[in-house]
C-alpha cells in the first residue's frame, strides 16, 4: 500500500507543521494545495514535501480534487492543517500498510481538543469519517452547505484517532460560528426560508438538550458545557441572521460558496 496524503491549507502557519511531522514514515508523498496563503504555510511546507500546489480558488471541495489528481499513488489520506495521527494511529497505518487489503478504504475516528482537554462525547467523538481511500474509489463533492467526500466503496473502521486542534479558544469557535450562521441564513433566504418563533426559542434549546444530555457532553465537563452551548447558540444565530435579512429588505450579495 502506497498512500499520497492530501493537505489544502491558508494561513496555516501555527498549526501545518504538526499535520506533515505527523505524515512522515507514514506517506510515501505529501501534496499540499495551498490557497494563496500570507503568511508562513508555503515555507514550512517545503521542509517536508517539494509538491506544493498553488492555487487561488477558495472551493474547498476543488483544492482537494485538485491535490487527489496531482497524486501520484493509489491510496489517499486525507488530512487538515490543524490535524495530525496520533502516536497509536501511526502504529495502526504502519501494520495496515504491511498485509493484504481488501476494502476501498478505512473510517478512521477523530478526537479534538478544546479547553485544555480531550472531547470524548458531545457529539465531536468518535466522529467516524473515511480518511483514507483508494483514489478511484473517491471524490470531493460540494452540495448546498455541505462539503464531503463522496465515497464508493468497501470500508473498515480503524480504532486510533485522527487529532483535531481546530479551535485554539472560546472566541475562534464563536468567529467560526459566526460566519458559518451568516452563510446559512442566505442560503436559507435564497430558498425563500423565513424565520418562526420556535426557530429562535425552541430549536436553540433542543439542540442544547440533544448535545448535553443525548450526546453525553455533561461528562466532557466544563468544555461540554460550552459545545452544548455553542451548539444552541448556532443555532438561534442562523435563524436571527435570516430574521435580519427579511427585516432588511433588501438584495444581498452572496458570500463565495454559497450559490
Amino acid at each position: 500500500m502506497k498512500i499520497s496524503a492530501v493537505v489544502v491549507t491558508y494561513n496555516n502557519e501555527k498549526k501545518i507543521e504538526g499535520c506533515l511531522e505527523s505524515l512522515e514514515g507514514i506517506a510515501d508523498e505529501i501534496v499540499v494545495v495551498d490557497s494563496l496563503s500570507t503568511d508562513g504555510t508555503r515555507k514550512i511546507a517545503t521542509q517536508f514535501t517539494d509538491k506544493i500546489i498553488k492555487h487561488s480558488s477558495t472551493d474547498y471541495a476543488f483544492l482537494k480534487n485538485l491535490g487527489q489528481k496531482a497524486s501520484a499513488n493509489e491510496w489517499i489520506l486525507s488530512l487538515e492543517p490543524y490535524e495530525r495521527l496520533s502516536t497509536r494511529l501511526r502504529l495502526e497505518l504502519l501494520k495496515l500498510r504491511s498485509q493484504s487489503v481488501e476494502v476501498d478504504g478505512f473510517y478512521i475516528p477523530r478526537r479534538s481538543f478544546y479547553i485544555y482537554r480531550w472531547i470524548r462525547h458531545s457529539g465531536w467523538y468518535p466522529d467516524y469519517r473515511v480518511r483514507l481511500y483508494q483514489k478511484e474509489k473517491g471524490s470531493w463533492k460540494k452540495e448546498k452547505n455541505r462539503i464531503f467526500l463522496d465515497f464508493s466503496g468497501r470500508a473498515k473502521k480503524l480504532k486510533s484517532p485522527v487529532e483535531h486542534l481546530g479551535f485554539s479558544s472560546i472566541s475562534e469557535q464563536v468567529i467560526h460560528i459566526n460566519r458559518i450562521a451568516e452563510r446559512r441564513a442566505q442560503e436559507l433566504y435564497a430558498r425563500k426560508k423565513k424565520t418562526r418563533l420556535d426557530h429562535l426559542f425552541f430549536w436553540p434549546a433542543a439542540k442544547f438538550l440533544y448535545v448535553y444530555l443525548l450526546k453525553l457532553g455533561f461528562l466532557d465537563g466544563f468544555a461540554g458545557l460550552v459545545i452544548s452551548t455553542l451548539s444552541a447558540y448556532s443555532v438561534f444565530l442562523k435563524f436571527a441572521k435570516l430574521k435580519e435579512i427579511w427585516k432588511k429588505g433588501e438584495k444581498i450579495e452572496f458570500m463565495p460558496g454559497c450559490r
